[in-house]
């Protein structure tokens, strides 16, 4: 075990010294969903290699079960304006002060009703930046005549997110009207909101979704998934609602909504039991299991809120690998892959993301961790 721990923090080490060159981020959605790189490393042999994502039914065998979030993204990104006056408890303009133009991410729908958001600027180029959040008790007058109230921070120790209150009952419902799907300042321009949904996102029957796209699912099509199948590769489906994420600030993940549903349980159960691997599509899957997932392993049927951080020291327990996209050395993600990987393997891995050009974030490339 502890050439394994030494191992990690030596691959940590040297993850947290690479830095991403300028032109790195993939700007827009490939012409194809499936016309993206996938970078493949194995633990068992350490090798490292470069693929098309079309290749991946020749990468996985029969007995796999790839396990995939249903859920869908909404359209969470909403403009408003802050009132101003009252001093910072204000009441839509009440007294005659001033308003500031800013975007609204709804995150997460808690289970009072209230609302997890995130209060940005527009940045003038059609994206935001962040901005300190809050006062409590401000009011913001949201697009189309709707009501948001800021209540208190969700981390005492840090003002970015905040847990508010709107005016409208059926927040997801109104996002389909008045929201636009959130948008950061490395994309050159707002696409739909289709090319924001997975070939295995579904409506829930609350309309609730992710705020941000469970991204590895996206280079998926349906020829690709037939595929699959046809080779005797399982889908297995989870649900976890993503909250909205920081790209400046890499914190590690809130409390967010799951369901592991029995079929997915007993397949995944059921394969592992037989000698075959689970391999999770993206770091939701991997929370969600593990989520459910007992000491030994064992899966079983679960749902409501997970707070869980997979890192190296806690390990994981019913995933053996993780199809995800590419994340800067210092977001909170890689611990989770540090988990899976090791840190040795994973810093061969994002060398060579570097040094072949490999693309990052939701419509870049995509990376692939096996354990053979």
């Amino acid at each position: 075990m502890s050439a394994v721990r030494d191992d990690t923090e030596r691959g940590a080490d040297a993850l947290a010294a690479l830095r991403m060159p300028p032109g790195r981020m993939a700007t827009r959605p490939a012409p194809r969903r499936d016309a993206v790189r996938l970078l493949v490393g194995r633990r068992g042999s350490g090798e490292v290699t470069d693929h098309a994502f079309r290749e991946l039914p020749g990468l996985l065998r029969a007995g796999d079960v790839l396990v995939v979030n249903t859920s869908r993204t909404l359209p969470a990104a909403v403009d408003a304006r802050l009132d101003g006056g009252g001093g910072g408890h204000g009441t839509g303009g009440a007294g005659g002060g001033r308003t500031e133009p800013v975007v609204v991410h709804f995150s997460t729908r808690r289970d009072d009703g209230s609302w997890v958001v995130e209060v940005r600027t527009p940045d003038g180029r059609g994206s935001t930046v962040r901005r300190p959040g809050g006062p409590g008790g401000a009011a913001l007058e949201l697009a189309g005549g709707a009501r948001l109230v800021l209540r208190e921070p969700l981390d005492a120790a840090g003002d970015r997110l905040w847990i508010a209150r709107a005016s409208v009952a059926d927040v997801p419902r109104y996002l389909e009207r008045h929201g636009r799907p959130i948008r950061y300042s490395y994309t050159e321009r707002d696409q739909p909101l289709a090319a924001y949904q997975t070939v295995f996102a579904r409506r829930s029957a609350d309309g609730l979704g992710s705020a941000e796209m469970p991204s590895a699912g996206r280079p998926f099509t349906a020829g690709l998934v037939t595929e699959l199948v046809s080779r005797g590769v399982q889908i297995a489906p989870i649900v976890l609602h993503t909250g909205v994420a920081s790209a400046e600030a890499h914190e590690p993940p809130y409390a967010e909504r799951f369901a592991v549903p029995a079929s997915t349980a007993w397949q995944v159960n059921a394969a592992r039991a037989a000698g075959g691997r689970v391999v999770a599509v993206g770091t939701t899957a991997v929370r969600a299991l593990e989520s459910a997932a007992d000491e030994r392993g064992v899966v079983r049927p679960a749902e409501g809120w997970t707070e869980l951080v997979v890192t190296p020291r806690r390990g994981v327990r019913a995933v053996d690998g993780l199809l995800t996209g590419l994340h800067e050395p210092e977001a909170s993600h890689l611990l989770m892959l540090r988990a899976l990987s090791g840190g040795a393997l994973l810093e061969r891995v994002y060398r060579r993301a570097l040094s072949g050009g490999y693309l990052w974030h939701e419509f870049g490339d995509v990376n692939l961790l096996l354990p053979y």
